[in-house]
């Protein structure tokens, strides 16, 4: 089936708008026409030159003449805008994802910027996409369709050569010959995707193809476009005045309603459809009778915007990510992209999207380094950049494994302390895997990783490596089996201390011990008989107790438990420390006794721990996106050198930190950048030693990332005199979000470098005055703008200035409205500002009529540039001519102002009847004797009646105004009544106004009677007696079975006719189904609830003694329709 041909293209709205604006060259790069392969994604590319506008410029991108495809943005077609801040252009992407057929046709982009806009067009077409017979898979069928592609057909036909060929069926004809509402089942039937694009094009086909309306004087347009919430009206203009229209959507009757407004004006219809909603956006038809016209609405919803912005983040590998962005509309849809690839939804395992209310996530669970990039959130009214930065995270060991010397049957334990909680590791012996038991135990708890043996035996002795997967590191220590030997031969020996210098010791006498581990220090004691044991802190006695199985000469131990105890045992003597503290540092010793002699030994307890965090982080300068922090070391290192510092900073207000490095930083004085200007930021310090990393810091003072502004602009010389100079400049191009506190100005003189400042105090004006210059120098001047972040760049003159006073004519530059008279009431305030020229500074004198003026009656101001003249309330013997005369030694200019001061006049005088004739009276009067200082522009002439007057109060609505604005001194009054008596008074006019008083006629002007006789005229007695006729018929109904509807008709008739009711000629009784209502002439016949059955003849028949008369019309019950599921 051959496509339907398009119909010439009308001028649409945005062409119109177009006319009203100057259309300029703004594109610097077009979008070009394309041949697009179907399935392929298409990119176009327009670029707008904004370096000569002073707003942003909006671009829109159409389809066709009117289709705005910002509102159909999502997966299928996708927009992008950036700015180029060097070059000041704006880059506009819009790509189509897998074209289709329907993509095909004419495009239009559009930019506006204010008064100034421009467009192109540009061709899409689709090749190598499989097309069959009915164009109904296009996504939106435009205006400018693409011609279908047999291609694809013919060789798909080739393929199936044992399917039987279909019957071509013409959708086109059924679809231009149904009615609306049977199109949802055509659409159904045979598979249309895309019905509301066919019936875009098959209203153009019925366009092209006029067909006579008798109905319809003007019809609807072919599409109408409004905002979301906002209202549209429909209108159409109908032949008859009196007929009686229908609205349908989408084929149903549309009910009066708030929503939907309904008006009748003449032969105007109109439909107001208030708030309009993504459900309005529908078709619409018109009916009259048989004759219809049809139209359709499009509802574009407002763009979404981007509230909140994307931060930036900075995490290691393994961290979780939550981008964060809020929209202006609850549901909107948004698009995430890293770098140019749109993130798909489908994978949940790298990416989560979460959505609530108006703001929007997208979750990484475990950062990897893959995932460094820039991430874009898109809206269709709204784009946010946030960028992501990952670094691998190193491996601390917090507590390496120790030596341990253990006896059979004991137990022995291997702990070490890594950074992360996360890393998993393996434990070896001589370089083969330790496998897990009932006597061996492997346990990883946060942190910790142990491996504890149960039951020791001599084949648990040797070298034992803890290996974390993933890592190039390896933590080892040695187990020791401790065999016991027992000789029974008496003999006596002295006691000796075996101390081990292995494991924890650093040096033969010094043990390290980190704070909160255990220390269990072991000493193997020989000698015969057994020795006594006492342990020692410095002068206090730790505890004394004597080896179990030897003789002991000394009290036992009561406190065994403890955090700080001693575990004696055969040959053995173990000192143990739960949870070290840093009181627990300090010299140690071990004296064992018996009669052979004594032993003693000295061990010195170190304790480490985490550094203090460091202390008065404080900000010591800053940039526009950078700032220098400094800080003070840790009053106590934790026992351990620092190896460096870690720096964290987050926004003020936020609750998110951001790591600054990752590798130890070794000063105290640190440079922080990539942040944003104007926005305040808090830092925190933390210090590492070999123990690990201290508490953080408490934060810094809020400090705000900002820089000085550029120099001052235009700066010129305003002024020069014998010792003074005065300079003007305009602000900086760019102040930033330091703001601009005031100006330094600055001077020296010509050949000479040092700058002497010139204001102790900012200037906050754009100009100054320096004083006290030496007379005929010439000087250089400068000047700079402060804000918090210190001084701008200066502006320099162009040239040396000679400091000497310039002479210069007095000129005075009279305003152009002084230089005719200056008219004003009585009271008004006059203030006169005459601005001059002139060096050295002139002298202004006033006169009036020659001489000087009076200053007690009117005040004069004299400043270097203008003198004013100030009269508080005129009166009128200010009226005069002003001359100001300005003089600069043998120099003079002089300028005039002619003031007039005026007022309302006195009333006429001598206002007289000259003349009484018929129905006229002819007055005369002369001129007020007080003009109000001005020209009588008119008089205004009122009458009274002496009859009038007398049921009324003189002043109060008797008088009528006859003549205004008359400028001779007589007239002539006509119109007057006869047997009235009348009086007449006259106010003066001049351009105050009226008098206040009028001037009133000395006598009264009499209109006498004549003789007249009033003859009633005949007529005939009219015969009111009629037979019944109807001047309005009964009209055809159509009603919804279940509906209630009624007929009506109108008719007169003397005397009253009698009114029957009848349904297919049969008389309706009383009947509680039909109501029956006549109002002065008016018939209704109310059908409740109709039904099938109430369908028929309606006839209405109107009786009385001189003939009758009736009426009839068809009532259609229609059974409710039905979807079919």
């Amino acid at each position: 089936m051959p496509a339907p041909k398009e119909p010439e293209s009308h001028t649409s709205v945005s062409d119109a708008a177009q006319e009203a604006t100057e259309i300029t060259g703004l594109f610097v790069e077009k979008p070009e026409s394309v041949v697009a392969i179907a399935g392929k994604d298409m990119v176009f590319t327009a670029k707008v030159d904004s370096s000569n506008l002073q707003r942003k410029p909006t671009l829109k991108w159409l389809k066709g003449k009117w289709l705005d495809l910002g509102s159909k943005a999502g997966k299928h077609l996708q927009f992008k805008e950036t700015y180029d801040r060097n070059t000041k252009v704006y880059t506009y992407q819009m790509t189509i994802i897998k074209v289709v057929p329907g993509d095909a046709g004419g495009y239009r982009c559009e930019v506006s910027a204010k008064e100034k806009c421009d467009s192109c067009t540009f061709e899409i077409t689709v090749e190598g996409k499989t097309a069959v017979l009915i164009p109904l898979f296009f996504r939106d069928a435009g205006e400018d369709e693409g011609e279908l592609d047999f291609s694809a057909l013919l060789k798909a036909t080739k393929r199936k050569k044992k399917e039987e060929p279909k019957e071509e069926v013409d959708v086109w004809e059924l679809l231009k010959n149904a009615h609306p509402s049977e199109y949802e089942k055509i659409a159904f039937k045979y598979g249309i995707t895309d019905l509301r694009g066919m019936l875009k094009r098959l209203k153009k086909m019925k366009a092209v193809e006029p067909t006579k309306c008798d109905a319809f004087l003007k019809k609807l347009d072919s599409a109408y476009s409004v905002d979301k919430d906002k209202k549209i009206v429909l209108s159409v203009e109908v032949v008859d005045p009196d007929v009686q229209v229908k609205w349908l959507k989408n084929g149903q009757e549309i009910k009066p309603s708030a929503k939907y407004i309904f008006e009748s004006i003449g032969n105007k219809r109109t439909l107001t459809i208030n708030k309009c909603s993504l459900a309005d956006d529908a078709a619409y038809e018109c009916v009259v009778g048989e004759d219809k016209c049809f139209t359709e609405v499009f509802v574009k919803e407002p763009p979404v915007t981007i509230t909140k912005l994307l931060d930036d983040y900075h995490v290691v590998v393994g961290e979780r990510v939550e981008f964060e962005v809020e929209v202006s509309e609850e549901g909107a849809h948004v698009k995430w992209m890293k770098e140019d690839q749109e993130l798909s939804r489908n994978d949940t395992q790298k990416y989560r999207f979460k959505k609530d209310g108006k703001k929007h996530w997208l979750i990484i669970n475990e950062a990897t380094l893959e995932d460094i990039g820039m991430y874009h959130v898109f809206t269709n009214g709204g784009h946010s950049k946030g960028e992501l930065e990952v670094e691998e995270k190193q491996l601390e060991v917090l507590q390496s494994i120790a030596d341990l010397t253990v006896r059979a049957a004991e137990q022995a334990m291997f702990k070490c302390e890594v950074s992360d909680e996360k890393v998993t590791g393996k434990w070896y012996k001589d370089g083969v895997e330790v496998q897990a038991s009932k006597r061996i135990k492997i346990t990883h708890i946060g942190r910790i990783h142990r491996l504890t043996i149960d039951d020791v035996k001599p084949e648990d002795a040797g070298d034992y490596t803890f290996v974390p997967d993933g890592y190039a590191l390896s933590l080892s220590a040695k187990l020791n089996f401790l065999e016991i030997k027992i000789d029974y031969v008496p003999r006596q020996d002295p006691p000796k201390i075996h101390l081990d210098t292995t494991g924890n010791m650093v040096t033969q006498n010094t043990i390290i011990v980190v704070a909160g581990n255990k220390l269990r220090l072991d000493v193997e004691i020989t000698g015969e008989p057994a020795p006594t044991v006492c342990w020692m802190k410095g002068d206090k006695v730790g505890s004394q107790y004597t080896v179990p199985g030897l003789h002991v000469d000394s009290q036992a131990i009561t406190a065994t438990e403890g955090r700080v105890r001693v575990d004696n045992r055969k040959n053995l003597s173990s000192f143990v420390i739960e949870g070290a503290e840093r009181d627990d540092e300090g010299n140690y010793s071990i004296t064992v006794k018996n009669p052979a002699g004594e032993d003693k030994a000295t061990l010195n307890i170190k304790i480490v721990d985490v550094p203090d965090p460091p202390e008065s982080v404080k900000c010591l300068s800053v940039g526009e996106d950078c700032a220098t922090m400094t800080w003070e070391p840790p009053k106590f290192d934790g026992g351990a050198p620092i190896k460096g510092y870690l720096m964290e900073r987050k926004k003020k207000g936020s609750s998110r930190w951001t790591k600054l490095n990752f590798d130890f930083y070794p000063s105290t004085t640190y440079e922080a950048k990539k942040m944003i200007e104007g926005i305040l930021y808090e830092m925190r310090v933390f210090a590492v030693n070999g123990i690990g990393v201290s508490q953080p810091s408490l934060s810094s003072k809020p400090f705000m990332p900002i820089a000085p502004t550029s120099e001052p602009t235009r700066l010129v010389v305003d002024d020069v005199g014998d010792s003074t100079c005065t300079l003007k400049w305009l602000p900086p191009e760019r102040i930033g979000a330091g703001g601009l506190d005031g100006y330094v100005i600055e001077y020296c003189k010509e050949g000479e470098t040092e700058w002497v400042r010139a204001n102790q105090d900012l200037v906050e004006k754009n100009s100054y005055t320096m004083r006290g210059l030496p007379t005929g120098e010439k000087m250089n001047f400068r000047v700079m703008a402060v804000n918090v972040a210190g001084m701008s760049p200066p502006a320099l003159l162009s040239q040396p200035v000679t400091i000497r006073e310039v002479m210069e004519h007095p000129r005075i530059r009279l305003p152009r409205h002084l230089r005719t008279k200056y008219i004003r009431k009585v009271g008004d305030t006059i203030n006169l500002v005459i601005p001059f020229q002139g060096k050295p500074r002139p002298v202004a004198m006033w006169l009036k009529d020659g001489q000087p003026v009076d200053l007690k009656k009117v005040g004069i101001r004299n400043s270097f540039v203008d003198t004013i003249l100030f009269i508080r309330s005129a009166e009128r013997e200010h009226t005069g001519k002003y001359t100001l005369n300005l003089q600069i030694e043998n120099m003079l200019d002089s300028a005039t102002i002619d003031i007039q001061i005026i007022e309302k006049p006195g009333p006429p005088v001598a206002v007289k009847i000259t003349d009484v004739w018929g129905f006229n009276a002819a007055l005369e009067w002369q001129p007020p004797r007080d003009t109000g200082n001005c020209d009588i522009t008119g008089y205004t002439i009122q009458k009274a009646d002496k009859k009038t007057m007398a049921r009324t109060s003189r002043q109060k609505r008797a008088w009528f105004t006859v003549y205004e604005h008359n400028r001779r001194t007589n007239c002539t009054v006509s119109d007057l009544i006869m047997g009235n008596e009348y009086t007449f008074r006259i106010f003066s006019e001049n351009l105050c106004g009226l008098s206040e008083e009028p001037g009133y006629s000395k006598g009264t002007a009499v209109i006498a009677k004549t003789g007249l006789q009033y003859k009633p005229p005949s007529y005939k007695e009219m015969e009111m007696n009629k037979s019944p006729k109807f001047t309005q018929p009964l009209v055809d109904r159509s009603v919804i079975a279940g509906y209630s509807t009624a007929i009506s008709c109108s008719v007169r008739g003397n005397p009253k006719p009698k009114i029957i009711w009848m349904k297919n000629r049969m008389i309706i009784a009383e009947n509680p189904k039909y109501i029956m209502q006549n109002n002065q002439g008016v018939l209704t016949l109310n059908i409740r609830k109709a039904s099938t059955f109430d369908g028929g003849t309606y006839c209405c028949r109107a009786v009385n003694d001189l003939g009758e008369d009736e009426v009839e019309c068809k009532v259609e019950v229609r059974a409710m329709a039905t979807e079919k599921k």
